[in-house]
């Protein structure tokens, strides 16, 4: 039996852009990707789908419910219509709080209902980390301590050490998409470590795609954000190019 060619495969011979699709819980930072698409000037397609959200609480038995195989299921059959190469679960909290092993489930899952390569935030960090040989880090969270430390544990199993975690305790994923640049530049200075190879930033709420380079300028060494790693992450499993300018060191040859 004949099958049909991966869109990846069609786009890589017909010189399209490769396109990674997105499930993002609400709004927060969902500009973010437009405005990226805009910068990159057609390099990348980001079509992005809201998936529904119960309670807007960076608390467990929230997240749980946000990342939950429905929802995700539900966001999925609407992404099928843009024809993604592969599909990103652009939320941190609602992965890392499954685990390492319910979180690669829950990618998993989402890969069957999509049809495509599938990851999500969190094993995108861990990803990511290894790409640029980093295992001691430090963590800039927006989230109460008791989510953030969820994080903390992800990272350990995928080899990753936190020598140093701040954890912002805000609430709600809402207030997260306020803060502005100076905010989040002085989130990412007052969590760097000296001993950190690199600072995490994971919240798919907080703006920051257009402030990554300036951000690694601020501590002087590699900052990742969550909204960073999705879009590399998405790249990366659909076998696409994952150089692009202006998106920090992870993104540079």
């Amino acid at each position: 039996m004949r099958t049909q060619p991966a869109a990846s495969d069609v786009r890589a011979r017909t010189g399209e852009a490769p396109a990674v699709g997105l499930l993002y819980p609400g709004s927060s930072a969902a500009d973010d990707f437009p405005r990226l698409e805009e910068r990159l000037a057609g390099a990348v397609r980001l079509p992005l789908v809201h998936t529904s959200v119960g309670e807007d609480a960076h608390r467990v038995d929230a997240l749980l419910d946000l990342g939950s195989a429905g929802r995700l299921a539900e966001g999925a059959a609407a992404l099928t219509a843009h024809e993604p190469d592969a599909v990103m679960w652009a939320c941190t909290s609602g992965s890392f709080v499954f685990g390492w092993d319910g979180a690669h489930e829950q990618a998993a899952e989402l890969s069957r209902a999509a049809g495509r390569p599938a990851s999500s935030t969190s094993l995108a960090f861990v990803a990511a980390a290894r790409a640029l040989g980093l295992t001691r880090v430090a963590v800039a969270a927006s989230y109460p301590q008791d989510v953030a430390e969820h994080f903390v544990g992800l990272l350990a199993v995928g080899g990753v050490e936190v020598v140093a975690l701040g954890s912002h305790g805000i609430v709600t994923a809402a207030e997260v998409g306020t803060l502005g640049r100076e905010r989040v530049v002085e989130m990412v200075l007052d969590g760097d470590h000296r001993d950190a190879q690199a600072v995490l930033v994971p919240d798919t709420a907080l703006h920051s795609l257009a402030w990554l380079d300036d951000l690694e300028d601020a501590v002087g060494k590699p900052v990742l954000t969550a909204n960073q790693v999705t879009v590399w992450e998405g790249l990366r499993i659909a076998g696409a190019s994952v150089h692009l300018p202006g998106l920090g060191r992870l993104f540079r040859p």
